[in-house]
């Protein structure tokens, strides 16, 4: 669980997660000891709104977290979704710090976990840990700028081949992806009816297939033809400011 074989030898002791990989040895030795293994089951609650955040939680290998925003007709949407390229909680603030969203374990697996407030003494001692963390908080500023534009501009059909392509991506490219049509919805802001329909087209176009509360893509590049290019957008930001930090199965990391 902590480790994968084939990863970068500087990172191959480390649990695998790409941003704690992504810190020098001085840094992880800092926040090491206080890092904790645990595993979650799908749809585990992390934080409500309001919720004091005591916790940063690591996903680590195809383990996904979700920020669902809750709305006044008592349904969530969800925002971004987090994998091994990062944490949820506490990034860069300090001090108490209420959740704003909900957040969710979307697909189970392994995570590391480490209080707040050891990260915080950690960051204090580091210029360049400071940094990194920073940088990814840009990053994931950036998935959400870009998660509210293609909300606002591209097509239902688009979105939800970019969502499939998302969590292909997070989870080592496997084909099969743990999602049903409600998840998706939910991913979406839409109704499942919707989805549904979206779902049948691929389904005849012979673009993926549907299993008891999973989709498997037959054909990953007519899926890509068919999403709009946020991902895109976002990995190149990713590259830009925490190089090899965004999942890529081809490269094994």
């Amino acid at each position: 669980m902590m480790a994968r074989s084939g990863n970068a030898p500087d990172g191959s002791d480390r649990p695998y997660n790409n941003l704690l990989r992504r810190l020098s040895a001085s840094d992880f030795a800092l926040i090491a000891p206080h890092l904790a293994p645990a595993e979650a089951d799908p749809n585990d609650l992390l934080y409500n709104p309001g919720d004091d955040v005591q916790i940063v939680h690591f996903p680590c290998g195809p383990s996904l977290a979700s920020y669902l925003v809750p709305n006044e007709d008592g349904r969530d949407v969800e925002t971004i979704l987090i994998g091994r390229e990062g944490a949820v909680g506490g990034i860069v603030s300090q001090g108490y710090l209420p959740a704003y969203t909900r957040i969710i374990v979307k697909f189970g697996g392994p995570f590391v976990r480490m209080p707040i407030g050891k990260l915080d003494a950690a960051k204090s001692r580091s210029a360049s840990l400071r940094n990194v963390f920073a940088r990814y908080a840009d990053c994931m500023l950036a998935q959400m700028f870009q998660s509210t534009a293609c909300n606002a501009i591209h097509s239902i059909e688009q979105r939800t081949a970019k969502w499939i392509i998302s969590a292909m991506e997070r989870t080592d490219g496997d084909d099969v992806v743990p999602l049903t049509h409600e998840q998706l919805a939910t991913l979406l802001g839409v109704g499942r009816s919707y989805t549904s329909r979206v779902i049948q087209t691929f389904k005849a176009d012979g673009i993926l297939e549907t299993r008891r509360g999973s989709i498997m893509v037959r054909n990953p590049d007519a899926l890509r033809i068919r999403a709009c290019l946020c991902n895109e957008a976002v990995k190149n930001h990713f590259e830009e400011v925490l190089r090899g930090v965004y999942p890529d199965p081809e490269k094994g990391n």
